[in-house]
This record gives structure tokens, C-alpha cells and sequence, in this order.
């Protein structure tokens, strides 16, 4: 999939269970690799995160399944998330 990164600024985020999450601020490219490895994400949506309060998150491209008017990402439950964030870590 190509697209502008440009584009993706602003755009609503939601999971694919319709949960609106927030929108993306910046977008996080790995240099090396040369790709997309994350979205910051503003005004989140305290339910789609468990009833969790943030300001922001950072979300994983690989969570990404499509981007159109609008992107959607996996639904993940936040035991998912901790896993994800633990596997990062090693």
C-alpha cells in the first residue's frame, strides 16, 4: 500500500469494531527499515482503550488495515496491548 504520509495527518481513527480511537497527529517512520512504524494519536477516546484516560498514544502501522476517508486499525483488547508493548520491549 502507498500513500502520502501528508495524508494521514488529521485523519479520524477508528478500530474495526466502529470504536472511534482519536486522530493522527504525526506519523513515526523507522529510518533503517524505511517504513511507517507507528501514528501519535490525539484526543483519544477514553473506551477504546479500556476506560483509560490519555492524552495520547502511540499506535503500531502494523495495527493499520485500511486507509481511506478514514483509517482503521485492529480492535485490541488492552491485555493485547500490554502483550504488544512487552514484546516490543525484548
Amino acid at each position: 500500500m502507498e500513500i502520502q504520509l501528508s495524508s494521514l495527518y488529521g485523519q479520524d481513527l477508528y478500530t474495526d469494531r466502529g470504536i472511534y480511537v482519536g486522530k493522527i497527529e504525526d506519523v513515526s517512520v523507522d529510518i533503517k527499515e524505511k517504513r511507517v512504524s507507528g501514528l501519535a494519536v490525539k484526543n483519544v477516546n477514553p473506551n477504546a482503550f479500556g476506560g483509560v484516560k490519555k492524552k495520547g498514544v502511540i499506535i503500531p502501522y502494523r495495527w493499520v488495515t485500511a486507509i481511506g476517508d478514514i483509517v482503521l486499525i485492529k480492535h485490541v483488547r488492552r491485555k493485547g496491548m500490554e502483550r504488544e508493548r512487552e514484546e516490543e520491549e525484548v
